[in-house]
């Protein structure tokens, strides 16, 4: 495996040969550091079995390293050069029969697209699309069991910030929904290329082998509510949605949540709860567009 890792000389002339400039449009940052890769696919916990989900291969730093260890690897690419290009510099280091590459966004690619189907996703992650892109796979890939993503370290600290913490919000709550996750590392500027003007994260979690009895959609409407306006209590901050303040309490009464209580202090198991009220009691679904801008995932 040693032997098959791009090196930083070899990413370079990979990318002059392919006349590939990274763009902060795509937000690549291409990792060039042997030892990083190999960190990553350990931390992963992979198992021969698995198949594995990579978002943004870029060169095939990380495809490389995946393709050790696991059975198959699905490597998804926006970039039309880097897609055409990731099957020849595999092919020269790996056994390319184990690598799908699929030319697509990955906010818009379905279970369809995917046999055999992916059950972990490991990515270094474009910061610029890191949570939604991490949430709609979970939304569309039922077969993911975990992953492991690497994205802006900022990033990082929110997807596994618990209630409480200063930094939990949307993402937060939202991946928590799916999976438990927790921080797996730092990763320093110094083993990309370009090098980023900030640290970087890994985050690792794992899908809930139990769900909620009650819809995504209408839990998710409830916390892009609740954070649209943070320093409000849950009262106040769910009125629009709720159709009044008044309706607002007695929904969150009938949750068993303090109304004075704010988004920041509840569980994903809470929202829930606050969803599942508001379905009993008639109300609810009266979301602004105030709240729904934070579908991104950036509150």
């Amino acid at each position: 495996m040693a032997d098959a890792l791009l090196g930083p000389a070899e990413i370079r002339e990979l990318a002059a040969r392919l006349g590939v400039a990274p763009t902060k449009k795509l937000g690549q940052n291409f990792v060039h550091d042997p030892n990083t890769v190999r960190r990553i696919v350990a931390a992963a916990g992979l198992t021969g079995d698995d198949v594995v989900l990579e978002v943004g291969p870029g060169l095939g730093s990380l495809t490389l390293g995946l393709l050790g260890a696991a059975a198959h690897v699905h490597a998804v690419e926006i970039d039309p050069v880097l897609a055409a290009a990731l099957p020849t510099t595999v092919a020269e280091r790996a056994d390319a029969g184990k690598l799908t590459v699929h030319p697509a966004d990955a906010l818009r690619v379905t279970a369809g697209a995917f046999s055999p189907a992916p059950s972990m996703l490991v990515a270094n992650l474009p910061y610029n699309v890191a949570v939604p892109v991490v949430l709609h796979l979970l939304a569309v890939l039922p077969t993911l069991r975990g992953g492991l993503v690497m994205v802006q370290k900022e990033v990082a600290d929110r997807l596994v910030a618990g209630p409480g913490s200063k930094v939990y919000g949307v993402p937060s709550v939202k991946l928590a929904w799916y999976a438990s996750a927790r921080a797996a590392g730092r990763v320093p500027p110094a083993v990309f290329w370009p090098v980023p003007n900030v640290d970087s994260g890994l985050v690792a979690f794992s899908r809930r082998e139990q769900g909620f009895d009650v819809p995504r959609a209408a839990v998710f409407d409830v916390v892009d509510a609740a954070f649209a306006q943070r320093r409000k209590t849950l009262r106040a901050a769910l009125a629009g949605w709720a159709g009044g303040a008044g309706r607002a309490e007695e929904v969150l009464v009938a949750a068993g949540v303090n109304p004075q209580a704010r988004g920041e202090s509840l569980t994903v198991g809470e929202f829930a709860a606050v969803a599942a009220a508001a379905s009993s009691l008639g109300y609810g679904g009266k979301l602004s567009a105030t709240g729904r801008r934070h579908e991104d995932g950036n509150s």
